[in-house]
Parts: C-alpha cells; sequence; structure tokens
C-alpha cells in the first residue's frame, strides 16, 4: 500500500466516510476509490477534488506532511503542490518563465520528490513510442541531474521549441535517442548546440 492509499484511509476513518461516500463528494467513480486504497493506482488526476472531500490539502495526501484544513469552495482551485502543464514553445525557455497562472494552465500534483520548478508536458507524436504515447503526461524537474539513460527534455539552439529524448552520453559526446526503432532520425548529436531543460520524473511511472 502507497504513502497516498494510507492516506486517503486515515482520513476516510476519521470523517467516518465510507467509499461510496468519497467517490459522491469527489466526484470520483468509486470503482477509482476502490483501486486507489487498494493501491492498484499510484494516482490520479482527481487529487485535488479528493483533498476537499477529505478537508486536507494535497501535500498532505500525498506525503502525509503539513496537513492543513481545507476552507476552499470547490469551484476555487488549489494551487500549493501542484505543477502547471505548458506548451512546447514555453519549455524551451522554461528558465525565463516564472509563473503560471492557475487560470492559465492545467496543474497536477506530483506523485513523486520535486523541485518547485517542476512543470509538465503532453508527448507528441511517436518518437518515444511505445515507451510513452501521445497525449500522455510526463513530469519535468530542471533540477534533476541529466546524465547517461535518462528521459530528458531540450532545447536545440537552432529551434524555438523543446524536444523530448532519451540522453545518451559515450565519452565526450552526447545525443539525443528516440525510443521509436522505426524513427527517421533515430540519434541525433546535441554536442555544444542543446541545453538540456529538464528530466522527465513521472509519467504514470517513475524513472
Amino acid at each position: 500500500m502507497n504513502k497516498l492509499s494510507q492516506n486517503v484511509r486515515l482520513k476516510m476513518k476519521s470523517l467516518g466516510l465510507t467509499q461510496a461516500d468519497l467517490a459522491e463528494k469527489a466526484g470520483v467513480a468509486q470503482p477509482t476509490i476502490h483501486r486507489l486504497l487498494s493501491g492498484k493506482i499510484a494516482t490520479t488526476t482527481k487529487l485535488v477534488e479528493l483533498a476537499q472531500a477529505l478537508q486536507c490539502d494535497v501535500e498532505w495526501l500525498l506525503t502525509g506532511e503539513s496537513e492543513a484544513l481545507s476552507n476552499i469552495e470547490p469551484a476555487t482551485p488549489m494551487t500549493k503542490g501542484l505543477y502547471p502543464v505548458i506548451s512546447w514553445v514555453q519549455a524551451g525557455d522554461w528558465s525565463q518563465i516564472y509563473e503560471i497562472s492557475q487560470q492559465e494552465a492545467e496543474h497536477y500534483p506530483c506523485p513523486v520528490k520535486c523541485s518547485d520548478k517542476t512543470f509538465l508536458l503532453r508527448v507528441r507524436g511517436m518518437s518515444m513510442s511505445p515507451t510513452f504515447n501521445e497525449g500522455e503526461l510526463i513530469f519535468i524537474d530542471p533540477e534533476v541531474e541529466a546524465t547517461n539513460g535518462k528521459f530528458v527534455v531540450a532545447r536545440l539552439d537552432d529551434e524555438n521549441e523543446a524536444t523530448f529524448k532519451k540522453l545518451v552520453v559515450e565519452g565526450e559526446h552526447r545525443f539525443l535517442k528516440a525510443e521509436n526503432p522505426a524513427w527517421p532520425t533515430p540519434i541525433q548529436p546535441i554536442n555544444g548546440n542543446c541545453s538540456i531543460v529538464g528530466v522527465v520524473i513521472f509519467a504514470g511511472r517513475s524513472f
């Protein structure tokens, strides 16, 4: 059983809620609540709604720390511990972006430990298939060291947006590698013409 499922159980017990009660309050299907409590799923995009229904904040649900009773109305988003989904153009210049407002972007909690500079992207195209599917959300942390074999988001100097590939380091040389073996340019050298924006730390699973 993971930390999230343990904390949800604790809150349900203290509030006297059944699975059906929580599902109704959070607007989540009861089978999802069951899978979450049993540890069959590690997280859900409905964490904000669950936190509101359980009268706590998202950070406490994920970590068990910094609990605070919530007096936030359901229509008001919770921003603590949430990270923005940005565009690939924004990702290419993320170091210059200091704040994305709640109204301008979707926000999600990160199920793993991350820095406050973490952001999300939606996978585009098929270059990283079958490891990553188009439309899948990936969490990127600029504070994590980019080492050989890590999945990274990078900005090429001659492009105005970021790209997503696996980093391959061989001696003094570095490459960006597509996961799709049928991709037209499976390996691209990046010696001196690329900046690593951040490292993928979660996409439904840890890396």
